[in-house]
């Protein structure tokens, strides 16, 4: 497990939570707090949500409860629900860095610039088809879209997400083209799979484990510049095999939650020492361990540095693949350097 991001996210925070905990507010919590959740139940965000906010709420002294929203563009009705709450820490926003798409794909007209981050776990995303579909190589796959066009049928998660921007990086990449079928989460798009709705899907390897284990799904490739080791597994590397689809990946993940940035800055650290408190507990270190997510532990400047960056690399990367109805610029999201 790479802890990492975890240290650097623990090495600040002791400095940022030793100035004034002892004068923070001690009236919050009194009452439970409420996780919005901006993806269906049962995927990745939702998952890892329920598993910090569990851990969290030994520390913190409430329950933490979460609700999925989840109809919108790219989040954007839990992204809402949660911007529109009063800012006081007793709502998080439960969200991972597809979420950053909302504005340009018209869901909203706010940047990401509104929240402060909390951001927990990241793992890569990996093409899979099921276990009765006729190829068995990412190659043998590449060559039936390209000698087909149009005719197989890709799911990815909701338009905007960042599964659908590397299935269209992918898809553009290797020169062919897919009928993507949005769904509203991942746990949706990987059903529509299992049950032979679409041919292959695009989501995390964390959100596959299971049933790339037990035979359900077979991988083809992951969209990253290295393999990936899942067990006695290796799962080649799409961009290794196709070098043209570097010009867009690898794009990386970041699920965890936000509050919004006018919450009072004692109410924050409050918020801050349970989320760090969790990210070292037992139960999350075995369930990143177990489902393939890397710990990360970021929160406040890096965190939002962090968000910030992908706003700017998803926005232009959808604009520039014709898949944005906003222009970026428009919105001031810079072009990432």
């Amino acid at each position: 497990m790479k802890t990492k991001h975890l240290i650097t996210g623990l090495a600040a925070a002791a400095m940022v939570l030793t100035m004034g905990v002892a004068s923070a507010d001690e009236r919050y919590p009194s009452r439970n707090i409420t996780d919005v959740v901006t993806w269906s139940a049962g995927g990745g965000t939702d998952v890892t949500n329920r598993v910090v906010t569990a851990a969290m709420s030994k520390f913190i002294g409430t329950n933490i409860n979460v609700v999925n929203k989840t109809v919108g563009v790219s989040g954007s009705v839990g992204l809402l629900e949660g911007y529109n709450a009063k800012p006081d820490g007793y709502t998080l926003i439960g969200l991972s860095e597809s979420n950053v798409t909302a504005a340009v794909m018209g869901g909203w007209d706010k940047r990401v610039d509104v929240f402060d981050f909390f951001i927990a776990t990241s793992s890569p995303d990996v093409v899979s088809v099921g276990k009765n579909a006729p190829w068995n190589t990412m190659e043998e796959l590449v060559t039936y879209i390209k000698d087909n066009p149009g005719k197989v049928r890709a799911g990815a998660g909701g338009a905007g997400s960042l599964h659908h921007i590397n299935l269209l990086a992918f898809e553009k990449g290797i020169g062919g083209e897919l009928n993507f079928i949005p769904y509203p989460g991942s746990s949706a798009s990987q059903n529509a799979a299992l049950s032979g709705e679409i041919d292959i899907v695009v989501t995390t390897v964390a959100e596959q484990n299971q049933l790339i284990q037990s035979g359900d799904f077979k991988p083809l490739g992951t969209l990253t510049d290295r393999p990936y080791y899942l067990g006695e597994m290796t799962i080649p590397s799409a961009l290794e095999l196709y070098p043209q689809l570097k010009k867009h990946l690898p794009i990386g993940q970041a699920i965890g939650f936000a509050v919004r940035k006018d919450v009072p800055v004692e109410v924050k650290k409050t918020i801050a020492k349970a989320f760090l408190s969790a990210m070292k507990s037992d139960e999350v270190q075995k369930f990143a361990a177990e489902n393939h997510y890397e710990v990360i532990g970021e929160f406040g400047k890096v965190a939002n540095e962090r968000m910030d960056r992908l706003e700017s690399l998803f926005s232009w990367t959808l604009w520039d693949l014709g898949a944005a109805k906003v222009n970026p610029e428009t919105l001031g999201i810079p072009r990432p350097e």
